[in-house]
């Protein structure tokens, strides 16, 4: 069994439809630790040396994130210049976190039209999660595609319904180490329809 940890930015969570629904499912995970970052840190004074125990006793690291202006919110930058610093995120020999798994599970407004080449955006979302599949790079992590919520103010219940869902079966994968690592490299982001699950 994986040891899963997942951190959690949103400074607008009390108006969050889907990310509300994503953390309750998450939450409702066993031997699954789910930090909200806001909550813990909102005077941004993160305790560095906490985190990268946490992070050292996990074997897997998510990030649940709404996109902000093409990238994470605020904090969870803040919280990834000050922790994955040197000599423990990265360096020149293997480092605390090499090896372990490091995904991103992101909602957008805009639908998955709009985040194409022909699109609204110009570009599709994981152009704009590129630093993240690098900084998993540089820490010698395996990144794992983003699992992916579009048009989060337009949804109706059953959509997000499924996707909660999918996200508890995403979470349960990797720690239950049932979630399909070949089938999740020919892809380029996971949804609720795509989740590559063994069994």
């Amino acid at each position: 069994m994986k040891r899963v940890l997942i951190y959690y930015a949103h400074p607008a969570h009390s108006y969050s439809r889907i990310n509300k629904a994503l953390m309750q499912t998450a939450q409702a995970q066993s031997d699954v630790t789910f930090v909200d970052l806001y909550q813990e840190y909102p005077r941004y004074r993160i305790d560095i040396d906490k985190e990268q125990d946490r992070m050292r006793e996990h074997d897997v690291i998510l990030f649940q994130f709404p996109i902000y202006w093409y990238s994470c919110p605020s904090l969870m930058k803040e919280f990834m210049d000050v922790v994955l610093e040197h000599g423990f995120a990265y360096g020149s020999e293997d480092t605390e976190l090499t090896g372990k798994q490091f995904g991103i599970v992101v909602s957008t407004s805009g639908s998955e039209t709009d985040y194409s080449k022909s699109g609204y955006q110009n570009f599709p979302l994981t152009t704009f999660m590129t630093p993240f599949e690098q900084t998993a790079n540089l820490c010698r992590m395996t990144y794992l595609p983003p699992f992916a919520y579009f048009g989060a103010h337009t949804t109706d219940d059953t959509t997000l319904t499924a996707h909660a869902k999918a996200y508890g079966t995403y979470i349960s994968a990797l720690r239950d180490e049932t979630f399909d690592h070949a089938a999740a490299a020919s892809l380029d982001m996971m949804t609720a329809s795509n989740l590559p699950v063994k069994g």
